[in-house]
């Protein structure tokens, strides 16, 4: 873990949010590489998971919202984590995190539990008083869930169909760990699909199913590899008070294997508990449906993406870290050099062919910072799956040469079949 968080702030993926004033636990700021890497993560699933499909809708609801959504969906009341101090140094934990029951700082006693709300209070408006009080939402599903009548109401759907949302969700966090996997600030892309109340499992069970065998193939087509996911059937007596079932998918993360996202049937407990009704037009029938929740968490997919390709070789001698990403999540698709940059006429062709490309393939870089092997080295850190190098002998025939980042095979193409070469490989 220690190597990539390096790597990712020495590269411009992740720096430590508000660093030059000491920074603030639990916040990260995502830097041009990260946000790329963060952009094609979350492309992909709504191409997959909304645009690939005919009976889902996308929303975008405000992050704002009024303190009597999170009454009736239970957050105000039971949203919380067990919080011990110790009465020695003071230090706040989280009680299901301890392994044992003192202070794992300075082995002081600790204070009983008690339960701490990890909704972010704020207050909209001039006045500060318990009428202007809202939160800033611990989970993007609520919106969706209040906007269930309005979709209705706008596109008459018929059941089954979900509905979709990218976000931003906050939670305050006593011990925020383990770099971007347990923050305070986070982003979200949550699905609610909604189905007619079942009678029983034989109704429910092979779309739920359905669902798990299509988040597994859409993690393996980003680069998780199979054998590192594990789904783990979260026990009754562990079960959230809303599920009726719930698959957590984990992931062998360098600090241990934990959740990466988590698919639960959450029955009808929102809908009913806002009072959203469905009239069934074929059937005459009014009903409460029920619903699945897939719910990624978009940085600790990022975080599980970048163990995933983190990787240490050697290639021609010489040691070296290389990010394996896939072609389709890589923040960066190819990387162009002059051989020389002290060279006018291989600059100049350089960056034509950079021009040429750019209008076909994104994103790209243009790079002549170091010689030719550090630039190579630097492309790997980041990931580049395909460096093209322009060199003399390009100016005689019109081929450059085309470097595999995994192998380090080098081909020579011509500059005219450049583009669909470089497109069949992506």
């Amino acid at each position: 873990m220690e190597k990539i968080i390096s790597l990712t702030k020495r590269r411009g993926f992740i720096y430590p949010g508000s660093e030059i004033y000491g920074g603030l636990a639990g916040t990260w700021d995502y830097g041009p590489l990260g946000l790329t890497l963060k952009n094609n993560v979350k492309n992909s699933w709504w191409k997959r998971f909304v645009e690939g499909r005919d009976d889902m809708y996308g929303i975008d609801a405000a992050i704002l919202m009024n303190a009597k959504v999170w009454e009736a969906s239970g957050h105000v009341a039971g949203f919380s984590d067990p919080l011990v101090e110790c009465k020695r140094c003071h230090r706040r934990f989280r009680a299901d995190y301890l392994a044992e029951k003192k202070c794992p700082e300075c082995s002081g006693e600790l204070t009983e539990e008690k339960h701490f709300n990890m909704m972010f209070k704020t207050n909209a408006g001039p006045v500060e008083d318990t009428a202007s009080k809202v939160y800033l939402r611990p989970e993007t599903a609520q919106g969706m869930f209040v906007n269930f009548g309005n979709i209705i109401d706008s596109f008459h759907p018929k059941l089954p169909f979900g509905l979709a949302q990218v976000g931003k969700a906050f939670r305050n966090e006593i011990t925020p760990k383990d770099f971007i996997f347990r923050a305070r600030e986070f982003e979200q892309m949550e699905i609610e699909y909604f189905i007619k109340p079942p009678k029983d499992e034989k109704e429910w069970r092979p779309l739920f199913d359905r669902w798990v065998k299509e988040i597994k193939q859409w993690l393996e087509s980003i680069g998780i590899k199979k054998e590192s996911i594990h789904e783990y059937d979260v026990p009754k007596e562990d079960l959230a008070h809303y599920s009726k079932k719930t698959i957590d998918f984990q992931y062998d993360y360098p600090f241990k294997r934990d959740e990466l996202l988590g698919f639960a049937y959450r029955t009808d407990f929102d809908l009913k508990a806002h009072n959203m009704i469905y009239y069934d037009e074929e059937t005459k029938e009014n009903f409460i449906s029920h619903v699945f929740e897939p719910s990624f968490g978009l940085d600790r997919l990022v975080l599980a993406l970048l163990c995933e390709a983190y990787t240490e070789d050697e290639m021609n001698g010489e040691k070296r870290v290389v990010l394996k990403f896939k072609p389709n999540i890589a923040p960066i698709k190819i990387a162009v050099f002059p051989l020389l940059k002290n060279k006018p006429e291989l600059v100049k062709k350089a960056k034509e062919v950079f021009a040429e490309l750019k209008k076909e393939i994104q994103p790209i870089v243009f790079d002549d910072n170091g010689n030719i092997g550090k630039r190579y080295r630097r492309q790997d850190e980041i990931g580049t799956p395909y460096c093209v190098t322009i060199d003399f002998d390009t100016l005689e025939n019109d081929t450059v040469t085309v470097r595999d980042r995994d192998t380090g095979q080098q081909e020579r193409v011509k500059i005219k079949e450049l583009v669909s070469f470089l497109k069949n490989k992506f």
